[in-house]
């Protein structure tokens, strides 16, 4: 995706956007949102981690942080619509969140290394 698609995309105006940064150096950022096939008492979130900060515990902290914003702004669950199946990491981090797999999408995204893999959607109740 081009740099500005991506921009576009991250900021729009639907996203409330949020950054974890340490001295002016951003680790990471997450948009929240209304979970577009699940109305207005479902969020989604969105997030991203800067390489460097890998192991830091950066995706615990936004996700935590994402949780208790999505609390305050009343939604009832949370829902990830497209986790891709082969980033351990993540599962294993949203599952010790409450998320459960609620649905597993067969070959939906394309790997740039393993080929076709298989996408989960991944729900909590808030």
């Amino acid at each position: 995706m081009p740099r500005e698609e991506a921009l576009a995309y991250w900021f729009a105006p639907a996203h409330e956007v949020f950054v974890a940064d340490t001295g002016g150096e951003i680790l990471g950022t997450y948009y929240l949102r209304e979970n577009q096939s699940a109305g207005a008492d479902m969020a989604n979130c969105g997030y991203m981690t800067a390489p460097a900060a890998t192991g830091l515990g950066v995706a615990r902290a936004v996700c935590a942080d994402s949780i208790a914003r999505a609390k305050e702004r009343e939604f009832r669950a949370m829902r990830f619509n497209f986790v891709v199946a082969t980033n351990e990491h993540a599962v294993l981090l949203w599952q010790s969140f409450g998320f459960d797999t609620v649905e597993r999408l067969p070959n939906a995204f394309q790997h740039p290394k393993l080929g076709a893999v298989d996408a989960l959607v991944m729900h909590r109740a808030l």
